[in-house]
């Protein structure tokens, strides 16, 4: 399964905090595409990811400060 998440315009940790939430809903193997445009987040989220056992499958920027970064869960 793949859920989306849009954080655009949160600031920090919210996009963080709003992603655990939604991790913690999916099923190992799952995927969680997280949308958002804070810069603290593009080093957090992949740091938690990481911590918690979960892999980056997809990481990238898609406009000026602006980023897409999937993660499947562990």
């Amino acid at each position: 399964m793949i859920k989306k998440l849009d954080v655009i315009s949160q600031v920090c940790p919210f996009p963080l905090i709003e992603a655990q939430a939604a991790m913690s809903q999916l099923k190992a193997g799952d995927e969680l595409v997280i949308d958002f445009d804070c810069t603290q987040a593009t080093e957090s989220i992949p740091q938690w990811a990481a911590e918690e056992g979960h892999s980056v499958a997809d990481y990238q920027q898609v406009g000026d400060a602006q980023w897409s970064i999937t993660v499947r869960k562990g």
